[in-house]
């Protein structure tokens, strides 16, 4: 069967689908919950008919306590099961902070190594469906800053297929953040799509003028941007980040070597943001390969307007990524 044949078109939303599926399948330890997850199938339509296929053993509806659903996931864990812990939006995880920081990511150092947290949990982040500003952040960036949890971002199909199952596999807490925008999108997947790696970065583009930095939803905005800039004879390569806790330094750092130049395109705020830790990052490890300094395109340090209009000019724009580029290569 050829690779065309052998791929079918399905949307993000269904893929993550799959992969919660498969888990659930192939591990009996495996259970999902969160609010809204089972007869509701979810607030983004996500595990819509797990209920009626897996059962409300497997399938747990939770109270609107986010502290208690989370605390009661690390428990799970520690008890032998592999929770999938459902957070409906990033903005509501900060109500499961304390468990998130001082309970999931330090069990293990304080129990002087003895007891691991294999616990998931996924939750919708980013701007872009005018659900305004305590729903519409991306907060990734301030979990990547802690100690003894991985931060996962998956821009495509094939990674929000497969970093579900690999994750689980960890046996500390893995944080995966699915963009809100991303749920809708259509493309084509492999029938055999399953586990990917989730240690490194991936080169999206090949270029050889510039090296934009990316993750999540970011990823598409610089590829449409790359795209264009081609047209005017400018090569970009784009780097997807997909993880941004521990951050694949190795991958970025060898193109820059190449190109000369970098530009860092994230969606969270420009101030003590990841962007500013992978800047500073360039800077102590490949100084000497930049012709121009390392330049970012972040979101506006506002909370995230409900205005269409206003939220758009908000976020990092494709005529702002083309724009910095331009002047990047020609004068830097």
């Amino acid at each position: 069967m050829s690779g065309a044949q052998s791929a079918r078109k399905t949307s993000y939303r269904e893929a993550v689908k799959e992969a919660i599926r498969e888990a659930l399948q192939k591990d009996e330890r495996v259970f999902l919950m969160g609010e809204d997850v089972g007869h509701y199938g979810g607030c983004y339509a996500v595990s819509k008919g797990l209920l009626a296929e897996f059962g409300p053993e497997r399938i747990r509806d939770t109270p609107l306590s986010e502290g208690g659903f989370v605390g009661a996931g690390i428990g799970a864990a520690l008890g032998g099961l592999r929770p999938i812990v459902e957070v409906m939006t990033v903005n509501f995880s900060l109500l499961a902070l304390d468990q998130i920081l001082n309970n999931a990511a330090t069990l293990l150092h304080m129990s002087g190594g003895q007891f691991n947290v294999p616990l998931v949990i996924r939750m919708a982040t980013g701007a872009g469906k005018q659900l305004a500003a305590q729903h519409a952040h991306s907060l990734e960036g301030w979990y990547a800053h802690i100690p003894g949890i991985r931060v996962l971002s998956p821009a495509t199909l094939e990674d929000a297929r497969g970093m579900l199952w690999t994750a689980l596999q960890d046996p500390d807490p893995v944080l995966i953040f699915e963009n809100n925008t991303l749920y809708n999108m259509e493309g084509n997947l492999s029938e055999t799509a399953g586990p990917v790696d989730i240690d490194t970065a991936r080169i999206r583009r090949s270029g050889s003028d510039i090296t934009l930095i990316t993750y999540s939803a970011s990823l598409y905005k610089c590829l449409d941007a790359a795209t264009a800039l081609a047209g005017e004879g400018i090569e970009v390569e784009v780097i997807d980040l997909r993880s941004l806790r521990p951050l694949d330094d190795a991958t970025y750092l060898e193109s820059i070597s190449r190109t000369n130049r970098a530009l860092i395109v994230d969606e969270g705020w420009r101030s003590g943001g990841i962007s500013a830790e992978i800047s500073a990052r360039i800077m102590e490890q490949g100084f000497y390969d930049l012709d121009t300094p390392v330049e970012r395109i972040c979101t506006a340090e506002v909370p995230i307007p409900y205005a269409r209009h206003m939220e758009e000019a908000a976020l990092p724009r494709i005529d702002t990524i083309i724009d910095t580029v331009k002047r990047m290569v020609r004068h830097g």
